[in-house]
């Protein structure tokens, strides 16, 4: 099925406007994956204006780029991986992100079942950008792009244990961070509870 684009039938006329390098193009590929990308950049940078800074070197890199992608995948695969690359590049920038561990720094085995089946995205992203530049970027790739730990060794230029180390210890990180909002949501709630009893008391019912 042809999925309709404005001003474009479909996202092959999309696509060779964007080689013809057609304005009104620009802007409705610009328009239709700004926010997903916004969040892919906001994943790795973390901070908001930093990621918006990534994402628009992105889609100037998607249009410089565009007939280099041969249309045997996904358009917005394609556009996702420039981003994922335009992020790691900032970060390389920064020089702060390479948080290197040894393997024998890793002394606890992470419960990989942390994730509480009730955590929704907004709060799992969320916490995921409270981790180390170095654990983000590795937990990232690994968990979410679905990079191999030699993949991601290669990418950043460090070792396969370094990349394992930095996953383990994003894990732990990320495991504290949900029990923590496990205790404060049913902290709440008990309150919650406790405030009502004291009202029902005071009201005498």
């Amino acid at each position: 099925m042809l999925r309709l684009i404005p001003f474009f039938s479909t996202e092959t006329q999309l696509i060779a406007a964007l080689r013809r390098a057609e304005g009104r193009a620009h802007k409705v590929v610009y328009e239709r994956y700004a926010g997903k990308m916004l969040a892919v950049c906001t994943r790795y940078c973390a901070n908001r204006a930093d990621a918006e800074e990534v994402m628009i070197d992105g889609f100037m890199r998607v249009f410089e780029k565009i007939d280099q992608f041969r249309e045997d995948g996904s358009f917005e695969g394609w556009i996702r991986r420039i981003m994922v690359t335009e992020s790691l590049m900032f970060l390389r920038k920064s020089k702060q992100w390479r948080q290197e561990l040894p393997l024998d720094d890793v002394t606890v085995e992470p419960d990989y079942e942390w994730a509480d089946a009730s955590l929704n995205e907004t709060d799992l992203l969320r916490m995921i950008a409270q981790l180390p530049d170095g654990y983000r970027t590795v937990f990232n790739l690994y968990a979410i792009e679905g990079y191999s730990h030699a993949e991601i060794a290669d990418t950043l230029g460090i070792s396969e244990g370094t990349s394992k180390s930095q996953l383990s210890r994003a894990r732990m990180m990320l495991q504290t961070l949900v029990k923590k909002a496990e205790l404060g949501a049913s902290g709440q709630a008990q309150i919650r509870k406790d405030t009502y009893e004291k009202t029902q008391r005071t009201l005498g019912r």
